[in-house]
């Protein structure tokens, strides 16, 4: 159970850490030309952010699909031998048992990266589920963000919209949240007090 958990962390660290650094990305550099010819859609057309979601068309969403399903499929063992598909995943279960590899190698070893040491393989490995779960942080605070501002670098002061300023015209309360003195102990930019 420990090795199948460990497996998905490290892959959608490694997803996560493309999906920050795509979203970082978008901000800096545009394609030239046409997304879809088609629809008369150019790169530059299309919004940053979660914006982009309803301007991408169909068959750009269905190509997307594919590629997530062929990422899947052929890191798992869902095809018996026979042809028949593992639906009950027992099939998968025994073959997970016999896989001696750590979670996360997937016998791919880039250029100066990859090492035959066990100390330093466990040292980037590690790190690299800590970077992981940093970036997965990191992707869920830009969508936040995103979705409050419109922008997942958005200027906090020119959103007047967001349920959090619900409270601006209560009692002691300032930008965002603002001056809280209840009791009135205090008043707003007395330092003597």
């Amino acid at each position: 159970v420990f090795k199948r958990r460990r497996t998905v962390e490290i892959k959608h660290g490694r997803i996560s850490m493309l999906a920050t650094m795509g979203y970082i990305t978008q901000q800096l550099i545009r394609f030239p030309g046409y997304l879809s010819f088609s629809n008369n859609l150019k790169f530059s057309d299309v919004p940053n952010g979660l914006g982009a979601i309803s301007k991408v068309p169909a068959a750009g969403w269905f190509q997307i699909a594919l590629y997530a399903l062929y990422c899947e499929g052929t890191t798992q063992n869902w095809v018996l031998p026979d042809g028949d598909l593992d639906l009950d995943g027992q099939y998968m279960k025994k073959m997970d048992a016999a896989d001696k590899r750590i979670p996360g190698d997937y016998g791919w070893k880039p250029p100066l990266l990859a090492t035959d040491d066990p100390e330093t393989k466990k040292r980037r490995l590690n790190a690299e589920i800590a970077n992981g779960r940093l970036a997965m942080m990191a992707i869920i605070g830009m969508f936040f963000q995103d979705g409050l501002t419109g922008s997942a670098w958005g200027d906090w002061a020119l959103y007047t919209a967001s349920p959090l300023r619900a409270f601006e015209g209560e009692l002691g309360v300032q930008a965002p949240v603002g001056y809280w003195d209840p009791l009135g102990l205090a008043k707003n930019g007395d330092a003597a007090v």
